[in-house]
C-alpha cells in the first residue's frame, strides 16, 4: 500500500520519514515518492494493507544503483495495532525505462539478482538500510510495550 496512505498515525509517519531520511543519507541525490502505485485495475491487486510502499527516484541514472528508481515494499506483520507491527521482510527492485532490472529481498540470503544489478558498494549501502528498517520498526515496537 502506498505509504502516503499507511501514514494514518504519528506513529507510521515518523516512521516512514526515518525510512526516507535512512535512504537519503545514502544516496542524496534521490527523491522520495511516497505514492508509488497507481489507483487503477492493474495495481489493485498489489495492494496489501500489511505493507508500506514507496520509491525512491534518481534525476539520471544511477551508477552505483544501475537505475533510475528503486521501489522498496516493507513488509509488515498482521497485527492490528500499528505500534506492535514489526518489518517482516523488506524487498527492493530496481527500474529503468525498460522495466524492472534487479531484485533483493531480506528473506533468504540478502541476495540480488537480476540482469543488472547494482555495484558492490551500492549493495552494501541498500542491506545497511535494510538493517537499519528492521531495527527502526523493532524499537519504535519496544518503546510502546514498554510505555504499556
Amino acid at each position: 500500500m502506498n505509504a502516503a496512505e499507511q501514514g494514518n498515525s504519528v506513529e507510521i509517519v515518523s516512521k516512514i520519514a526515518a525510512v526516507v531520511n535512512l535512504f537519503r543519507s545514502q544516496f542524496p541525490d534521490s527523491s522520495a515518492d511516497l505514492s508509488p502505485w497507481l489507483k487503477n485495475s492493474e495495481t489493485e491487486k498489489f495492494d496489501d494493507p500489511h505493507s508500506v510502499d514507496l520509491a525512491f527516484h534518481f534525476s539520471k541514472r544511477s551508477f552505483l544503483c544501475q537505475s533510475y528508481s528503486i521501489l522498496m515494499q516493507i513488509r509488515l506483520s498482521k497485527e492490528a495495532q500499528i505500534q506492535t507491527q514489526r518489518v517482516v521482510g523488506v524487498e527492493l527492485s530496481g527500474h529503468d525505462y525498460m522495466g524492472q532490472l534487479w531484485r533483493f529481498a531480506t528473506t533468504g540470503s540478502w541476495e540480488f539478482w537480476g540482469v543488472t544489478p547494482p555495484l558492490p558498494e551500492a549493495q552494501e549501502k541498500l542491506r545497511q538500510i535494510c538493517h537499519q528498517i528492521f531495527n527502526l520498526f523493532d524499537q519504535a515496537t519496544k518503546s510502546s510495550v514498554t510505555e504499556l
